[in-house]
């Protein structure tokens, strides 16, 4: 399964991580938080040198209650970050936006796909912006609300038959605007109890239906440290466990804070695959 990322071809036949680098002090977990250039571009290098495939840059919070900030804010912060590592050789760059304004800001300025939490839902234009520029992948996410409302919206009919449901009409939606590369994330800890995202987790397999791949984010989210009754900062184990989940269930990217340990996780599973 390959993709093609702006012109640069990513082989998904084998799982691959993607590096979190957070351009804003609001992040859930601090350890990902860069502000200035040269950590940024600093932090770039090292994912790289790690064995990340791809780097996440976002410069909006999205943890539960995160307010949305205004598409020409985003854009004054998450600029000079695509700017810092936009000429890494090797680098494939995912821009983290819910606005069509800041998707296209960046894939000029560089960025080779788009990861929307909303789904298009925020922004009615997110989809035919990114169609406009052929072969950039769309990370479409399942979120019902907003960060900021989305822990009162945790109530489903059948969880998991209600995101295939939504899958496929977002899948129709986005193929309809001509976005030709397509990448599904269930969106665990999104509108979603630590339950219910655990439920998803032992279920991933249902999502293969699409056969399009499928995007794990559990990077030290709080469906595994409350589990635990740790911090956010105590859940590299517990995240290296979750990862290995999403890798059995079929998982095809991991977005992780810790790349070098997820890259390791790759590894014993593709031998576990070999067995």
């Amino acid at each position: 399964m390959t993709i093609n990322c702006a012109g640069k071809l990513l082989d998904l036949s084998e799982p691959r991580v993607m590096g979190i680098i957070n351009v804003t002090s609001d992040s859930f977990y601090r350890g990902s938080r860069k502000m200035e250039p040269a950590a940024i571009r600093d932090t770039a290098i090292k994912m790289i040198e790690q064995g990340a495939a791809l780097i996440d840059l976002g410069a909006m919070s999205s943890r539960p209650g995160a307010e949305l900030v205004d598409p020409e804010k985003e854009w004054q912060v998450l600029s000079p970050a695509l700017e810092a590592i936009s000429d890494l050789p090797g680098i494939l760059i995912s821009v983290d936006t819910v606005w069509s304004l800041t998707a296209r800001r960046s894939i000029e300025a560089g960025a080779h796909i788009i990861n929307d939490i909303s789904g298009g839902a925020i922004d009615p234009e997110m989809m035919a912006v990114v169609a406009s520029f052929h072969h950039v992948p769309y990370i479409l996410m399942h979120m019902k609300g907003l960060p900021s409302t989305m822990n009162t919206m945790t109530q489903y009919h059948q969880l998991v038959p209600d995101l295939l449901i939504y899958f496929a009409q977002g899948i129709r939606q986005a193929r309809e605007a001509g976005i030709k590369d397509l990448i599904i994330d269930p969106g665990f800890g999104f509108a979603k109890t630590k339950e219910q995202s655990f439920y998803i987790l032992n279920h991933l397999s249902s999502f293969h239906i699409f056969d399009l791949p499928i995007f794990a984010g559990l990077s030290r989210k709080s469906m595994l440290y409350k589990s635990l009754n740790i911090t956010a900062e105590e859940a590299l184990n517990a995240t290296t466990a979750a990862n290995m989940a999403a890798l059995m269930g079929g998982a095809s990217l991991l977005r992780v804070h810790d790349v070098a340990e997820a890259v390791q996780t790759v590894k014993i599973f593709q031998q576990l695959k070999t067995c």
